[in-house]
């Protein structure tokens, strides 16, 4: 005879898997961002060959819209996107489209190695800014990441050598306007769903 199931008081308490911590479950979209933004290097590359930024800022704007309708529809459509902090969005957007303006731009002028690489400098203002006005803690460890981050700045650059061209300096602009629209984002966040702030940048924008 088979052996008699146990109830569930006789089973005892039953096993969870441990929580994922917030962290680990952010990795695998930051790889996915890291990712795309590596296609969008080459294919940005190849689009300021032939069309103008401006050019490319609008239909990159358009074609979002037409991306993100279905998950403005899933959320309840266009009343659902009503907000109450559009000035935020606003300033956090110009700032966003200033930053991607210049980004495309300094492909233009210098490698595309070397931009995406003074592009990665994003997380060294991100973290200052987020101790500056967020309040977020800055421990030893995230210090020696700022410091590390900046060396390779220097070595990348090179100013002693050849100076710095313009390009960099206006990739490394990019850079600085990205990490103050992480920073809006992050504050948006706490109140706005993320489709809702897809929606306002791809419209403002």
């Amino acid at each position: 005879m088979p052996p008699p199931i146990p109830s569930p008081a006789e089973a005892g308490p039953e096993t969870t898997a441990p929580p994922t911590s917030p962290t680990l479950r952010a990795v695998p979209w930051m790889a996915g961002w890291l990712g795309l933004m590596v296609v969008m290097a080459v294919s940005g590359r190849q689009a300021t060959r032939e069309l103008d930024v401006f050019q490319i800022m609008e239909v990159r704007s358009l074609i979002g819209l037409l991306l993100l309708a279905p998950l403005v529809y899933a959320a309840g459509g266009l009343r659902a996107m009503a907000t109450a902090r559009p000035g935020q969005h606003v300033v956090r957007n110009v700032v966003h489209y200033g930053a991607q303006y210049a980004w495309l731009y300094a492909l233009t002028l210098i490698p595309l190695a070397q931009l995406v690489a003074l592009e990665f400098t994003m997380p060294i203002w991100t973290l200052l800014l987020a101790a500056a006005f967020l309040g977020e803690q800055l421990h030893r460890w995230k210090v020696v990441a700022v410091v590390l981050g900046v060396a390779g700045v220097v070595l990348i650059v090179r100013p002693a050598q050849a100076g710095v061209s313009p390009g960099q300096l206006i990739a490394l602009a990019a850079a600085g306007g990205f990490a103050v629209s992480v920073i809006l984002v992050k504050s948006l966040t706490r109140s706005e769903e993320a489709t809702k702030i897809m929606f306002w940048m791809l419209v403002v924008q």
